[in-house]
């Protein structure tokens, strides 16, 4: 296997996170590898599932494995990055756990979250279940605290589990739009110093969106006894959460009817939470097990070089296949739910690296056509590959009972294959653009472990300079606005390099919806809004989302909480990384977060 010789070169950035969180240490405290040497130990352990099979040479697919992950053309979430092969053996990204309106049960959930924290992985929860707040406790006597109380509960163990981990925990709260406590829930994060290690959805259906579009009322059900408790406007109550989310950037919606039309498991019942970012859709008990293709290391003289990108998605499909085998479980439902459906979820990250590369602006239709275009190749790759396992080594188990079983393709491995994360720290340790989102900005400001990290991006600088425009003055432009939007750069390469906050909301649901169309899962992304939107546009961009077919969305308005990772020049320099519905303030997602 490769030696330390040929270590990847990282950022300053990168290497700092990786030092800090990623890379073992001695019994003094010492970091005792490196990032390549972090690469072979991960590659190593994961190929021992290849034993279990007797498939082939153990040996044969972690030297495959390692040049894929140390080449950075995949990186697996980062709990199989921290954990593989040290004796922490929760590989995966996240789980979503069940809770249900008994004291036993919740706190039996709240064990397996401080279980699962203390070893890097995030939880996702439906509270829709539990009672709502004020409703008689019969056993008692006394008056339930309501779901958001529990949520406090989960967000206080959350916080001191993080204390003695490597990074912080993150959860996913989910309420259904007819629980009673919907309103307070909405607002449970109108201060945005509150609930900071949750992010927080409100699962709505098409029968909702439908009603707030007619201004037509809407039923609030006791989920204890099915009985209406009261009607309400399905308009005002929209309204209330796109100015919440206008506010800060939260609640983000689930689109919980598109979520369980593509559920390939619905006869076991209908999906009602994901994990942290959104991305994966999951069961009870059920785990993602996530990595990443880096688009841009497969560009090729201006364009993608796509046999050794089917390539690397069919590698990249074993080894997270291999992951499940090779993972530990600290309880045994999660075990079983895992092995199951088997689901894991290769998605991309450098989308916006790789258009700009290409000569395609972010905001256009060739753009979205393209990627959709991609995508589709990708999942077909990717769904191959799982085929292949399948024949080699069965389908998952729980196949029969899928709607894959009702198609005339050979069995599937997976019952989900594909999922787009938000790529936070594996993006950075790629050295390219987060997931499907757009570039950020040409010039900011990183904010991590208490160190500001400024960044030019080098792909501009790098073109601006063959095309004889680059110079002093315009790097300090550049640094000054964090945008091409000057006089000087022609005006191919301002919309080439378009930023997030230039791109109209639309664009955002166009992409991705058209990246949504072809994943299995769901899809991580952020529409960035400018700080002058107002809350008719979050609004707007819940219905298009919706109608486009989208299974979440997720808004961030600039500037709407004074403490974003990524900072645009002009932005406070003391503000420190929090996140918001799975994704960093500005669009960039939480460090830690596969």
């Amino acid at each position: 296997m490769s030696t330390a010789v040929d270590d990847p070169v990282l950022s300053p950035a990168a290497l700092a996170v990786l030092t800090e969180r990623y890379l073992r240490r001695d019994a003094d405290g010492r970091v005792c590898e490196s990032p390549g040497q972090m690469m072979d130990r991960v590659a190593g352990f994961v190929a021992q599932a290849e034993d279990v099979y007797r498939s082939g040479s153990a040996d044969t697919w972690a030297e495959r494995f390692s040049t894929l992950l140390r080449a950075r053309e995949f990186l697996p979430n980062s709990p199989t990055l921290m954990n593989a092969g040290t004796g922490a053996g929760v590989l995966s990204g996240c789980f979503v756990l069940p809770i249900e309106d008994s004291l036993d049960f919740i706190f039996t959930t709240l064990r397996t979250t401080a279980l699962l924290h203390q070893v890097g992985a995030g939880t996702g929860f439906s509270f829709s279940h539990l009672r709502p707040h004020d409703d008689l406790v019969r056993s008692t006597g006394a008056r339930a605290s309501g779901p958001v109380s529990f949520i406090e509960l989960f967000d206080t163990a959350t916080q001191v589990i993080r204390l003695g981990g490597r990074r912080r925990g993150a959860n996913m709260a989910v309420l259904d739009v007819h629980h009673p406590d919907i309103g307070e829930f909405i607002r449970a994060k109108n201060d945005p110093t509150v609930l900071p290690t949750f992010n927080l959805s409100v699962g709505v259906t098409d029968e909702f969106m439908s009603a707030a579009t007619a201004d037509r009322p809407h039923p609030l059900i006791d989920p204890r006894t099915g009985r209406v408790l009261r009607m309400v406007s399905a308009r005002t109550l929209l309204e209330a959460i796109a100015e919440q989310a206008w506010r800060n950037g939260e609640p983000g919606l689930l689109f919980l009817d598109t979520i369980n039309r593509a559920n390939p498991l619905l006869a076991l019942g209908p999906v009602e939470a994901t994990n942290p970012c959104g991305e994966v859709p999951l069961a009870a008990n059920e785990s993602c097990n996530l990595g990443s293709i880096a688009l841009p290391r497969f560009l090729t003289n201006e364009h993608l070089d796509e046999p050794r990108l089917a390539e690397a998605v069919r590698i990249a499909v074993r080894f997270l296949d291999n992951v499940i085998d090779v993972a530990t479980y600290p309880a045994p439902q999660l075990a079983t739910a895992a092995r199951a459906t088997r689901k894991i979820g290769l998605g991309v990250m450098g989308l916006a690296e790789t258009l700009a590369a290409l000569g395609l602006p972010y905001d256009s239709e060739v753009a979205v056509q393209y990627t959709g275009r991609l995508m589709s190749r990708i999942a077909q790759w990717a769904h191959a590959a799982s085929r292949e396992l399948a024949a080699e080594r069965g389908a998952f188990p729980l196949f029969a009972r899928s709607s894959w079983a009702t198609r005339p393709e050979a069995p599937m491995r997976n019952a989900q294959v594909t999922s787009i994360a938000p790529t936070g720290t594996i993006a950075l340790f790629a050295g390219t653009s987060a997931g499907i989102e757009p570039l950020f900005a040409l010039a900011y400001t990183r904010h991590v472990l208490g160190r500001d990290f400024a960044q030019i991006e080098p792909l501009f600088e790098q073109v601006a300079t063959k095309r004889g425009v680059w110079s002093p003055a315009v790097a300090a432009e550049i640094a000054d606005s964090g945008t091409a939007d000057h006089p000087d750069i022609p005006v191919d390469l301002r919309r080439r390099f378009v930023t997030a906050h230039e791109i109209d909301p639309y664009w955002h649901v166009r992409m991705q919806a058209a990246v949504q169309r072809h994943t299995d899962a769901a899809v991580a992304k952020t529409v960035n809004l400018p700080e002058s939107a107002d809350i008719d546009e979050v609004r707007n961009v819940f219905r298009h989302a919706w109608r486009a077919g989208c299974k979440g969305v997720t808004v961030y308005r600039s500037g709407s909480r004074p403490d974003q990772v990524l900072r645009h020049p002009h932005q406070n320099a003391t503000a420190t990384g929090i996140h918001v519905h799975g994704v960093y303030t500005g669009g960039m997602p939480v460090p830690g977060r596969t």
